[in-house]
């Protein structure tokens, strides 16, 4: 799988894993030099609290476009510290 935004491969993995129909792609996947972190944190009842990464890329910025689990709940552990994408990034 494939992350890709403003032509530029965000995030590449074979072994993502899928919750709710979004890839959470490892972080050793991740190219972070795209990501910006963002003040943006949302609660999920059951993974916890995400944080957010503005993508920057192609002189470009999507913000908010990144989300993670930095210390994901017992049912999520599996994508602890995994990144999810959305708003335009598409995953292929």
């Amino acid at each position: 799988m494939r992350a890709i935004w403003n032509n530029v491969v965000l995030a590449e993995s074979d072994d993502t894993v899928v919750v709710e129909g979004n890839h959470y792609f490892p972080p050793d996947s991740v190219r972070g030099e795209f990501l910006r972190a963002s003040d943006k944190h949302t609660t999920c009842p059951w993974k916890g609290k995400a944080s957010y990464y503005d993508v920057v890329a192609g002189g470009q910025v999507n913000k908010d476009a990144a989300w993670y689990y930095p210390e994901a709940k017992e049912a999520a552990a599996n994508i602890e510290g995994h990144v999810a994408f959305w708003k335009g990034v598409r995953v292929e």
